[in-house]
């Protein structure tokens, strides 16, 4: 199998890399390593199968070249910064839904029609059901992001039905582990390399967040693709467990032996568009006989010691 992993330097995209490549696949990678770390792809390029592009997404005629010969899609090309998204509301309908489009073009033009994109509960907004399911009745959105990742799946849904592709969409919690550069663990730890002796919190520390470890994440996407095959197979990805803030800083500070001032901001959300509770209900990838063998406690453990052991990674944020 030819894969394309748009995204393919990120988190998320260069740990799948390497998974598919172990198995024996060829695998193009397409990044315009904005956000991409090149480094993250040293093992890849080892290996005979595998290509790397650098190009963007918003460039049609590069990306519908780049396809040629692919037989499925991976689509995990993203701007995933959530917490500003006030700030450049256009950057999440270029990156992400118009991206989305120009890839479901591309497709098309190329005769691809397996495509498996990565969504996220944030498009539940502030859900009324918890833990919240797939058919949860979508309230209004509260983020840029999460509504530029609802446009996103409806493109795909559109294209499944219009021009028979086959579409898995994976709604996920956030995602811990090797190569994580971003997101609390990251900010945490980078604030108490700097002053131990205190962390600044935003909001309260009571948010509810569930989150999985990347490498269980990537079998729940082996698993679906393999045991799902409707037209479009929408799953949630996460674990049956939450944890507040609070928790993850006593996590991380014990990890790190310190006790520093936590100091707060105050209030149930920690920025515009922050949900204070998230947790789905991961019922229907259970059915196919998966599920996390990380907890969220020794994901974020995995986390820290990856970041400890790769400090050049914190000097690039």
């Amino acid at each position: 199998m030819n894969y394309f992993v748009t995204g393919g330097a990120g988190f998320i995209g260069s740990n799948l890399v390497d998974r598919l490549l172990s198995l024996g696949d060829a695998v193009t990678v397409y990044d315009n390593f904005s956000t991409g770390i090149p480094e993250y792809l040293e093992t890849a390029k080892k290996h005979p199968g595998f290509h790397v592009i650098n190009g963007d997404l918003l460039d049609q005629e590069k990306l519908s070249s780049a396809l040629a010969g692919c037989d499925f899609v991976f689509h995990l090309a993203a701007n995933a910064d959530v917490r500003f998204g006030t700030e450049h509301p256009a950057k999440d309908l270029h990156q992400n839904t118009i991206a989305t489009f120009n890839v479901l073009e591309a497709m098309r033009k190329n005769s691809i029609n397996k495509i498996a994109f990565s969504s996220t509960g944030s498009v539940y907004g502030e859900a009324k059901v918890i833990p919240t399911p797939e058919d949860a009745p979508f309230p209004v959105q509260t983020s840029l992001y999460g509504a530029s990742k609802l446009a996103g799946e409806g493109l795909i849904a559109a294209y499944c039905e219009g021009f028979g592709f086959q579409g898995w969409i994976f709604r996920f919690v956030s995602i811990l582990g090797e190569r994580y550069p971003h997101g609390h663990v990251f900010d945490f730890y980078k604030q108490l390399r700097a002053h131990p002796d205190h962390l600044d919190v935003l909001g309260n520390g009571h948010q509810k967040k569930s989150y999985l470890y990347v490498q269980d994440c990537i079998d729940a996407i082996f698993i679906a693709q393999e045991k799902s095959r409707d037209k479009v197979n929408i799953f949630n990805l996460g674990t049956d467990e939450y944890c507040e803030v609070k928790d993850s800083i006593n996590w991380i500070c014990g990890h790190l032996n310190l006790k520093p001032e936590i100091r707060y901001t105050g209030g149930e959300r920690g920025w515009i568009g922050d949900n204070p509770f998230i947790f789905l209900d991961c019922k229907k990838i259970h059915s196919l006989g998966w599920k996390p063998k990380y907890t969220i406690h020794e994901g974020i453990v995995r986390t820290l010691e990856f970041l400890e052991q790769n400090l050049w990674v914190m000097e690039r944020r």
